[in-house]
Formats: structure tokens, C-alpha cells, sequence
């Protein structure tokens, strides 16, 4: 993966106008098209938003399965490592992400210890963790990753030194939730106010009297009107009009049955998504929630297994197109079928199951609560693949990072 960086960031430009342009950029649709791919081309992701152990759940990972998973900010890859799959593939159209994974990646196999390890990733804001990446992460970055954690930021600072000053507030989702926090702030609700909550009747009663009245909000409603405001979450003028759609009353009421979930359908103890996003952090507290790679006792797995994954600057289904067929047994797909047409879904449907070997499983999210895939591909290629509906509604609920409007699973059934 040797590349410079202006050859990183070439390519990032490239794939993301491939899978999002789909409109003349002198149309509105066209216009909002390039903002979105203009504001994602940079890390947007350091913590993503899939709940990794209900994606486990589904897809039962066994040691002989090969996984091949959209990247994002890796935490769910790393998260996979637990279950011992024999390799992973993780592939992403941003350069950011794939530099990220890659650092994950080798500091997990070369930090002297999980205290470390969980202090780079988990804290991650401590000046030493710049330190433990110039002695022991760095020698091993491949030059690209470390051609771009050692490159300059506008401050002048180089980006590695994120990790010392909180990780988690950085990338476009970060400043996204930043900028949620001062926006309620300046309406009179302070979000971090949930982390006072220590049972779930509090969080109702906290969620109810501080965060619901801002749904009312002339600011915050018209705010949620504009497609580009959530772009910051990773959605695209596309998955933002399935979303808007998925209530009569519009995008407001169902950004507002989200963040109720995500508020109140978990305790804040077991849901390190609902601390991220109240308080930009995951909870101090010896025993709280974090992402499986981050827990004290499956470092030792996750160490020894993080050789298994391949990390590729590329989409999905160029991926599988080089591909042999019946080579992979698990496909993680999260929320990218939302930002394709038909024709899209049909050529990475096509190349899944062609590469698919008997009994695998893809899962993915979508932002409405909708089935995607019935009557947008071709009935010889669906019913390859049996839907769990009872399952994926299950696992949908139980999923903690709760902005999602839908979780699906499939099987492939047979010839």
C-alpha cells in the first residue's frame, strides 16, 4: 500500500465521486452530492456507529471463515479478531479510514501492553501515547499509514498527536457531535447533563426534560432540514431522503426517536455509543462499556490475531470482482447500500454471491426501516439468500448505537 499521501487522497476523491455522484453537479441533487464527498474525503470516522457485538451475534464467525467487512474506523474489525476468524478483509474508499486501521492494526501487535494499547485507543488523550507511537508503532507503519499520521494538520501539529489530545473529538463525526453539544447548549440543554443518569428511569427523566424540548426548537428544526447538516453523521443526500421518509411527521421526528433511543432504550453503563455521543468519551469507570478490542481481557486475542486482516483501499465490490469464487463466508456491509442505485446493488450482489461459499452471511443497517433489496435486484440473484426477518428486528433493537432505522441479515441457501 505504498502511496504518497497526494496519491491517497486522489484516490479517496475517486472512489467517493463513484459511489455518490449521481447527478449533474449544476442540479441541487448535484451540488448537494459534492459537498457530501468534499466533507467525507478526510477521516470522518474514529469511533464508527455499528454495534459490533450484535454484528458477532449474526454472523457467527467460526476460526476457518474468511470476513470481508466495509473498514470504517475499524473498531468492529478489531472487534472480530475476538471471535478468531481465520482472515479478514477490510476494505474502505477513504484513505483516512485506512490509515487508521492500519495504526490500530500494529499497535495492537507491538504495544507492550493492553494498558497501552487501551491508552492510545480508548483514552486517547494522553501525551504519552504520542510517545509509544514515535518507539514502538511507527518502525512498523507501512510508509503510507505513516506518511499520513506523521503529516501536518492546519495547526501545524502532526495528525498522531490526535491521540493526545482526544481522538474521539476529531474526524467529521467528532466535530459533529461537537457541534451538537454547543447547538443545544446555545438552546439551553447541555447533553452531558444524560451522564448523570444512573438507571434508566433517570435517563427517561433527564432525556424528557432536557433533550426532547429541543426537537421544538426553531434552530434545531430547521438545522435538521438542510440534507447537508447531517453529513457529519456520514449520510448522503440519498440516505438522507430514505431517512426523512421513514416517518409521516418527517427528519425530525425520527432524528428525535433515535436519540431517544439511544438515550434511553440501554443503560449508559453497557453503552459506550451513548457515552460518546453525551460525553465525546468512553466512561472512566473500570468495568464501563467499550468496543470489544478495547476490553482488558481480549487484548491477548486481539493481539495475536491482528496479523489476520488485510486492509485495501478500495470498494467492495472492486474487492470482490478480483475475487475467487466461494472464498469468503462473512460480509459486513454497513450502512453502504443506502448510497447506491439499482444498478450498483446488482453488480455487488452479483459479485457476493459469486464469492460466496455455502452458509455465508452478509449483514448490513439501513437508515429507514425498510428491506433495501426486494424488487432492486434480480429475483434469480435474491432468492439465492434467505432473509431472518424475525432475527434481524431482534437484533435490531438490541443494537446500542441506535441511529439506525433497520438491521439485516441473510444466508446464502444454496444453487
Amino acid at each position: 500500500m505504498l502511496q504518497s499521501i497526494s496519491a491517497l487522497r486522489r484516490d479517496t476523491k475517486i472512489n467517493l465521486q463513484t459511489a455518490v455522484h449521481r447527478n449533474s453537479g449544476l442540479s441541487k441533487e448535484g451540488m448537494l452530492e459534492r459537498l457530501f464527498t468534499a466533507a467525507f474525503r478526510h477521516l470522518v470516522y474514529a469511533q464508527i456507529w455499528e454495534d459490533p457485538v450484535v454484528d458477532m451475534e449474526a454472523l457467527k464467525i467460526g476460526p476457518s471463515d474468511h470476513i470481508v467487512a466495509i473498514a470504517s474506523g475499524g473498531c468492529n474489525v478489531m472487534s472480530y479478531l475476538v471471535a478468531n476468524p481465520a482472515r479478514i478483509t477490510a476494505v474502505d474508499l477513504n484513505g483516512a479510514h485506512v490509515a487508521l486501521n492500519c495504526l490500530k492494526i500494529e499497535a495492537a501487535q507491538c504495544l507492550p501492553d493492553h494498558g497501552t494499547f487501551f491508552n492510545m485507543f480508548g483514552r486517547a488523550d494522553k501525551a504519552a501515547n504520542v510517545v509509544f507511537y514515535d518507539q514502538f508503532v511507527a518502525p512498523r507503519l507501512d510508509p503510507t499509514s505513516r506518511r499520513y499520521w506523521e503529516g501536518r494538520t492546519a495547526t501545524g501539529r502532526r495528525r498522531i498527536e490526535w491521540f493526545a489530545h482526544g481522538v474521539h473529538r476529531h474526524g467529521l463525526l467528532g466535530r459533529f457531535i461537537g457541534a451538537g453539544h454547543r447547538i443545544a447548549k446555545l438552546n439551553g440543554c447541555d447533553p452531558a447533563i444524560m451522564l448523570q443518569a444512573r438507571t434508566i428511569g433517570e435517563q427517561r427523566a433527564l432525556f424528557d426534560k432536557h433533550l426532547a424540548p429541543l426537537f421544538a426548537k426553531r434552530m434545531i428544526r430547521f438545522l435538521a432540514s438542510q440534507p447537508a447538516s447531517l453529513y457529519g453523521l456520514g449520510i448522503p443526500p440519498a440516505q438522507y431522503r430514505a431517512l426523512a421518509g421513514d416517518s409521516a411527521e418527517g427528519i425530525i421526528a425520527v432524528l428525535r426517536q433515535r436519540l431517544e433511543k439511544l438515550a434511553c432504550g440501554f443503560e449508559l453503563k453497557d453503552n459506550y455509543f451513548a457515552w460518546q455521543a453525551f460525553g465525546r468519551k468512553y466512561d472512566p469507570a473500570p468495568d464501563a462499556s467499550t468496543p470489544p478490542y478495547l476490553e482488558a481481557g481480549n487484548f491477548d486475542a486481539v493481539s495475536a490475531n491482528a496479523g489476520r486482516i488485510d486492509v485495501r483501499h478500495e470498494s467492495m465490490t472492486a474487492f470482490l470482482r478480483a475475487s475467487p469464487a466461494a472464498s469468503a463466508d462473512c460480509y459486513v456491509l454497513l450502512d453502504a447500500q443506502d448510497w447506491m442505485n439499482d444498478a450498483d446493488l446488482t453488480t455487488l450482489w452479483s459479485e457476493i454471491t459469486r464469492t460466496a461459499r455455502p452458509g455465508a452471511r452478509v449483514i448490513f443497517r439501513t437508515a429507514a426501516d425498510e428491506r433495501l433489496l426486494p424488487g432492486r435486484i434480480p429475483d434469480a440473484t435474491l432468492t439465492r439468500w434467505r432473509y431472518h426477518e424475525e432475527v434481524s428486528r431482534d437484533l435490531g433493537r438490541r443494537d446500542r448505537s441506535s441511529i439506525y432505522g433497520a438491521f439485516h441479515l441473510y444466508t446464502l441457501e444454496g444453487a
